[in-house]
């Protein structure tokens, strides 16, 4: 079969993407070619056998690939941008626990799903991982809007048996057989792009006996498991009064089998990760979602990222609504070269600030990484991408380098300069 007789395209313009953390790939002007949704790879000239396939000219515009959101929660999207001046744990008392609890009212959890599906499908994410609330009925409701945007997520109904207020609380068994139930009924609607994730708040709200029964699930359903570890100095302390049997946070999930190499696994934050923790993490190739923001607006610190990345460890950028005040992508990316530099200036001089091609790296492959092979425009990845008006931004240059381009961007940048948005070579925007 010739390419000709296959579903693709190729778009035309200046394209930048992650060869690894460490190097960008930076054309001026190049062919990326998309195949059946799969990357092809980039061309500086097209190639004989790909100039059949419709031409899509951007006029010169900057593509690069979509970005991976590794930790988001739909329902506190409502209330970004409120609390930001409490810690954490008194932030989840005062704002996040009583919005979350809220979505029993499907008609309420319609409205806020709509709005939050819609932003993720106009801003510059392909591919996310999120949190819903414990309610099956408004999770699934989730599910199927993000299936309608076509975006690739990964969407959890949150188990929580402990240490939450009455009116959020399930029994142990009744939040395990909910979200059992939630994982046939998802069977049953078919998704695509849309897949369950098993997800245990944290720690403090979730007891062993509840965890070990979300990992029999994961393993039962094949499912991936996401959660929190680490964020915060108190929540850190509260783990090991209710866990005293453990040698760290992490220690907590493993006791409970709950992460194992046999479950992939995403953990949000790490941000006070000391070496025994971060040897269980890559032992278990666990995935780090680095937040920046929520970190820095819930006084949670600064995550030691960089050392993560030099330890080969997996790391992948995170908004963290709404922790994160903001859904973008764009502004994590800048917030952790930023964050980075405030640790290394304030008290680890040692560890040096990431760098713009670590920070995009983390958005793109690293995070999409996840997901399989996604986040990169290499051969044999899932065709993702972004097309970005990213010269309307007011200069006098004219000389701007592709990759300078990218960083202007970034810098510069928001949804508004999204000019077409493609995830799995279907064009969503």
């Amino acid at each position: 079969m010739t390419a000709k007789d296959r579903s693709g395209f190729v778009l035309h313009g200046a394209v930048v993407y992650s060869k690894d953390k460490d190097k960008l790939i930076c054309f001026d002007d190049a062919y990326a070619v998309s195949l059946d949704g799969i990357s092809e790879g980039v061309f500086p000239f097209l190639p004989e056998e790909y100039k059949e396939l419709p031409l899509i000219e951007t006029g010169g515009k900057l593509i690069i690939p979509g970005f991976t959101d590794l930790h988001i929660h739909a329902p506190q999207y409502q209330f970004r941008g409120n609390g930001m001046d409490i810690e954490l744990l008194p932030w989840l008392e005062t704002y996040t626990f009583p919005e979350e609890a809220r979505y029993s009212d499907l008609s309420y959890a319609e409205r806020a799903y709509k709005i939050f599906a819609e932003e993720l499908k106009n801003g510059a994410t392909v591919r996310a991982s999120v949190f819903a609330t414990s309610h099956t009925g408004a999770t699934l409701r989730l599910m199927e809007l993000l299936e309608e945007s076509g975006l690739v997520t990964l969407v959890g109904r949150v188990n929580m048996d402990r240490n939450v207020p009455d009116y959020y609380v399930e029994e142990t068994e009744a939040s395990i057989s909910g979200t059992e139930e939630w994982l046939r009924e998802a069977e049953k609607k078919g998704f695509s792009r849309t897949r369950p994730v098993i997800t245990p708040r944290f720690t403090p709200s979730c007891s062993r006996e509840l965890m070990t029964g979300l990992k029999k699930l994961a393993e039962r359903y094949a499912a991936p498991v996401q959660s929190h570890l680490s964020e915060n100095l108190s929540e850190i302390e509260w783990v090991h009064k209710l866990e005293p049997d453990t040698s760290c946070y992490a220690d907590s999930y493993v006791k409970a089998g709950i992460m194992n190499k046999g479950i992939p696994c995403i953990m949000a934050h790490c941000v006070w990760s000391d070496e025994k923790e971060q040897e269980i993490l890559k032992d278990n190739n666990v995935f780090i979602a680095h937040c920046p923001d929520s970190n820095t607006n819930l006084s949670s610190g600064a995550a030691p990222v960089k050392c993560y990345l030099e330890k080969g460890m997996n790391v992948g950028l995170a908004t963290d609504v709404a922790g994160g005040h903001t859904a973008s992508m764009i502004n994590a990316i800048r917030s952790a070269i930023q964050v980075s530099k405030l640790r290394n200036r304030l008290y680890d001089r040692d560890t040096k600030a990431l760098t713009f091609e670590e920070a995009f790296y983390m958005a793109t492959k690293g995070g999409g990484a996840f997901f399989g092979k996604a986040g990169s425009f290499d051969k044999g990845y899932s065709f993702d991408a972004l097309i970005l008006d990213d010269l309307s931004i007011p200069t006098a240059r004219e000389d701007l380098s592709a990759k300078e381009r990218a960083e202007r961007f970034i810098y510069l940048g928001d949804d508004r300069y999204i000019s077409g948005k493609i995830v799995a070579g279907k064009r969503i925007r």
